[in-house]
């Protein structure tokens, strides 16, 4: 067995964690959910969800993987003991980020063809009639599907293969600053935007009769799953650090960083719909619709389109990297391959998997015909399994086993190892052992619908 890589610095494995977290999730999700529950409160409720439930529960699974040295299932075997019910979670974790890798990709592959379409002059060329039928040609086609799906595990086995220093930590160094110039170009672009007081009344106005419970829920789930928590990915990178590295810290700037990136997408995207009187309710179809409708319409429109879908590329590639390293090194830890072998079965396997969520726009096979008999196409199956099952009990699994049954001793003495924070450490008990199972039982229960 090789000796275990680490990060070349803090701040590499700060970058490698944030651009896990920062995902399609923050420039897609984060504000279309926002638009759809009325801003304001939706976005206080998020926050706080942020630092009480999720922050919690990525220290936890951080100190698994530094204490263990170790992938998921590994560690869950080094800490509870060979035959343990508690490896389960390794390899849920490891299931996890198999499972949404395969359809992640996919709408990967729809960022990276408008970003061709942009660089073309293509999107700013259409009238608004034709921007809804050009995504529903673009999610219907095999072949721009499978192609992209095809180029983008490519880039993200291209990555993980260099290793954790030369490939994900070197990587990271080079998106994530990209990322965040990239998002303060459009940031300053929207700011000169007349729809841009309006965004921010939106965003930070109080208005509590906008928010239901329902949409208190969605915060707390979207806060859980924005931060790349409950499928192994943290972990995986936390057994990267070394014996002394700041857990808390480092989790606090991972999480800032994630939340910030939200916030500053929606202060993107917000001040371009009502610049251009559209409604900041859009639904899924806000980033592939609606945007590029907008921008299709106002002065610079061609020059910022790019750079848009090229920030959502970048986001999807550095989660995507994480997702891919946690199949790779459990792999690695437990067959003991080299790394090339493991990623390129690992990667290998995910395109194949994912081939029937590329297909499902455009053939009745994984589309219409499995949409009979659950209700659902192959993607939207996946993406409901993962999401509504596979991610909380992972997330729920960490809280409880850390909280609940890891040593005391090992648990003390790895969350203080290295820190100044140690004051923090009764806090995050408690947060760990009584909230944050609550909240994570409660979004499931929403999820598959019981409450």
């Amino acid at each position: 067995m090789e000796q275990r890589a680490h990060w070349g610095s803090r701040l590499g494995f700060v970058l490698a964690a944030a651009g896990s977290a920062i995902g399609l999730g923050n420039i897609w999700k984060f504000p279309y959910i926002t638009g759809e529950n009325g801003g304001g409160a939706f976005v206080l409720v998020y926050l706080l969800c942020v630092f009480l439930v999720g922050l919690p529960v990525m220290v936890a699974e951080i100190l698994i993987g530094r204490t263990t040295q170790s992938s998921p299932v590994r560690a869950f075997r080094k800490l509870a003991g060979e035959g343990s019910n508690w490896i389960s979670m390794g390899w849920l974790g490891v299931a996890s980020a198999f499972v949404i890798l395969s359809y992640y990709s996919i709408v990967a592959g729809w960022s990276l063809h408008y970003t061709y379409l942009s660089l073309t002059g293509n999107i700013v060329t259409l009238d608004p009639a034709e921007f809804e039928p050009l995504f529903g040609s673009v999610f219907a086609s095999p072949t721009l599907n499978l192609g992209w799906h095809t180029v983008f595990i490519v880039l993200t086995m291209a990555v993980v293969l260099g290793g954790v220093s030369k490939g994900v930590e070197r990587w990271s160094r080079i998106l994530m600053p990209l990322l965040l110039t990239m998002m303060l170009i459009l940031l300053v672009k929207g700011a000169t935007l007349s729809g841009f007081g309006e965004a921010v009344d939106f965003m930070f106005g109080f208005r509590t009769d906008k928010l239901t419970a329902a949409g208190a829920l969605e915060a707390l789930g979207h806060a859980f799953f924005s931060l790349s928590l409950g499928m192994g990915a943290m972990l995986t990178y936390g057994s990267y650090l070394r014996k002394d590295d700041d857990i808390m810290s480092a989790s606090i700037i991972i999480t800032v960083l994630d939340t910030g990136i939200a916030i500053a997408a929606s202060m993107i995207l917000f001040p371009i719909l009502f610049t251009q009187s559209m409604q900041a309710a859009q639904g899924p179809g806000l980033v592939f619709i609606s945007i590029p409708m907008a921008f299709a319409q106002m002065p610079g429109g061609g020059f910022l389109a790019p750079i848009f879908f090229g920030l959502l590329v970048f986001a999807a590639l550095t989660s995507a990297i994480s997702m891919l390293e946690v199949v790779t090194s459990s792999f690695i830890d437990g067959k003991n391959w080299t790394r090339k072998k493991a990623t390129l079965l690992a990667g290998g396997l995910i395109f194949v998997v994912g081939i029937p969520s590329a297909l499902s726009g455009g053939t009745a096979l994984f589309g219409t015909n499995i949409e009979n008999v659950i209700g659902m196409n192959w993607f939207d199956s996946f993406d409901y399994l993962a999401t509504n099952w596979m991610l909380p009990l992972g997330g729920l699994g960490i809280a409880i086993y850390t909280a609940w049954r890891m040593d005391e001793a090992i648990r003390h003495d790895h969350f203080l190892a290295g820190t100044k924070l140690q004051t923090f450490y009764k806090a995050w008990l408690l947060l760990l052992k009584f909230l944050v199972p609550v909240c994570i039982v409660l979004v499931f229960l929403h999820a598959i619908g019981l409450i």
